[in-house]
């Protein structure tokens, strides 16, 4: 594929506003990870971004006022974001930068809060805003409207390989010639419904999830938005400038909620991405593992990473740090991967002294100082979906 320029990213986690609070997070080593108390009565420990209760939308997008979009407001106003989408606006034109973004859940919370309310015959009150909140178009909707875009917009929800398959999506746009720019990322929200059906998949780690251990027993949910702004290459970049370079998807299929053992799915989707970047497994300098943290998903993705890259790549997951952040994990990674190589570290996977011994890859433990150039970022979700982007300086 040809590579896009990532001309701006920010993101927002239960580590903090902005991508500077992701990297520093990452690099000291502290998580974000607190006990349960959204739905205290699932257990367990989440990645939770405090004072959204407090921070509604201006009054001229109150129609759209959910915690989803609360979400990504927050990040759409971090690391000068907006400005640097209308910039781009400017260049481009407003009516040729797409939006494209993913979510599992939008704004399903506004739905969970008005089924709460509903009056004595059952009708859910006449606050709740059906299209402009719970939609999975409303993320999208907010989003361009807030950023006065007019090219073209549409949702992906691929469970949590949503935020990196709009990437790769729009990139097929800018190359299809449709639009010349794209805003990318996504948000997935805190809401009682994801909490309780992991919760009844009986997934919820009772304590911090620890991707990779021996004794994992299963994930931390969190909550995060992240955008991105990919461009055409053209002129000079200063230090060559940040791109995506590939991408892969498959579906394997395999089962509705548990990956294939083996890793089909994944393995194709790496090297399909290794492909379109025209970049040899051995180009690699980390693998940003999907790494939930329970036994299924990281026993198949440490094949996968074998067959794929071999023993020697050295690979993590972050979401010890964030909890699993559903269909925005892949934006997260995208900044986070964007971060890692300008600074020159690999993030350690949180709370993990030894791998799992039957693992093969290189899972690392302790954060390691190294120059880096290439990452490629992992994300998987139910149904069989999967998702890699490569990301590296442009060539």
């Amino acid at each position: 594929m040809q590579p896009l320029h990532i001309s701006a990213a920010t993101a927002v986690s239960a580590l903090g506003v902005g991508a500077a609070a992701q990297a520093r997070a990452l690099r000291q080593g502290q998580g974000g990870l607190t006990p349960n108390n959204y739905e205290p009565a699932v257990g367990g420990f989440i990645g939770r971004v405090p004072g959204l209760e407090q921070a509604p939308l201006p009054a001229a997008f109150a129609q759209f006022d959910c915690r989803n979009n609360r979400l990504a407001l927050l990040a759409l106003t971090a690391d000068g974001f907006t400005q640097a989408v209308a910039a781009a606006a400017a260049r481009h034109g407003a009516h040729r930068v797409a939006v494209v973004l993913g979510t599992s859940t939008s704004g399903v919370t506004a739905a969970e809060d008005a089924y709460a309310a509903r009056d004595a015959n059952g009708a859910l009150p006449p606050s709740f805003d059906y299209a402009h909140t719970q939609d999975l178009a409303s993320l999208g909707n907010f989003t361009r409207q807030w950023l006065g875009l007019r090219g073209p917009l549409f949702m992906v929800s691929t469970a949590c390989a949503s935020s990196a398959r709009a990437c790769m999506d729009a990139a097929q746009l800018i190359e299809a010639g449709l639009c010349d720019a794209a805003v990318v990322g996504g948000a997935d929200s805190l809401c009682r419904m994801t909490l309780q059906g992991f919760a009844a998949l009986e997934l919820i780690a009772a304590t911090p999830c620890r991707p990779g251990a021996a004794d994992r027993a299963g994930i931390s949910i969190g909550e995060a938005s992240g955008f991105a702004l990919l461009e055409r290459a053209t002129g000079p970049i200063p230090g060559q400038g940040f791109a995506l370079l590939g991408a892969g998807a498959s579906s394997d299929g395999y089962h509705m909620s548990s990956p294939h053992p083996e890793g089909a799915g994944a393995v194709a989707a790496m090297r399909q991405a290794l492909a379109s970047a025209s970049l040899a497994p051995e180009a690699i300098d980390w693998v940003h593992l999907h790494g939930t943290g329970t036994r299924a998903n990281d026993a198949m993705e440490d094949q996968a990473v074998l067959a794929v890259c071999g023993p020697a790549t050295p690979c993590s997951s972050t979401k010890g740090y964030t909890g699993h952040t559903l269909g925005a994990c892949g934006i997260l990674g995208l900044v986070m991967a964007r971060d890692c190589v300008a600074q020159g570290f690999i993030p350690a996977s949180l709370g993990l002294t030894a791998a799992d011994p039957s693992f093969r890859s290189n899972t690392l433990t302790t954060t390691r100082t190294a120059p880096m150039r290439h990452v490629l970022a992992n994300a998987f979700g139910f149904g069989g979906t999967n998702c890699s982007l490569v990301l590296g300086p442009l060539p």
